[in-house]
């Protein structure tokens, strides 16, 4: 339903318990809900992803063989993204493509 990032770097040795705590008491935002929360340390060739799952969490680690992530690193806060950030994102782009279209607002007619 949702997704999130946290920007900037966090400690990669931390577990669902830690990860949680991070959603919880640095953002508050709900753990529990349905959302996907991203995290990168200071190697910026992987990432976790926390997710729960109604019965429990799902705690996901990808390493990439070949490239970097372009994550974002200038301030220490949270961002949600769309569906297109994420898939840019994990295919190494920028979370703003110049290029790209931007959604029509719909009524408007040429």
């Amino acid at each position: 339903k949702h997704i999130f990032i946290v920007c900037g770097k966090t400690d990669m040795r931390r577990g669902i318990d830690g990860l949680a705590a991070i959603v919880t008491d640095t953002y508050q935002l709900d753990v529990f809900s349905q959302a996907l929360f991203l995290f990168c340390g200071g190697k910026i060739d992987r990432f976790k992803a926390l997710y729960w799952d109604q019965d429990g969490f799902l705690l996901l680690y990808k390493r990439l063989e070949s490239g970097k992530l372009q994550w974002p690193r200038k301030r220490e806060d949270v961002q949600q993204l769309s569906q297109q950030e994420l898939r840019w994102l994990l295919e190494g782009l920028s979370l703003q493509q110049p290029k790209a279209l931007k959604p029509a607002k719909p009524g408007y007619l040429n």
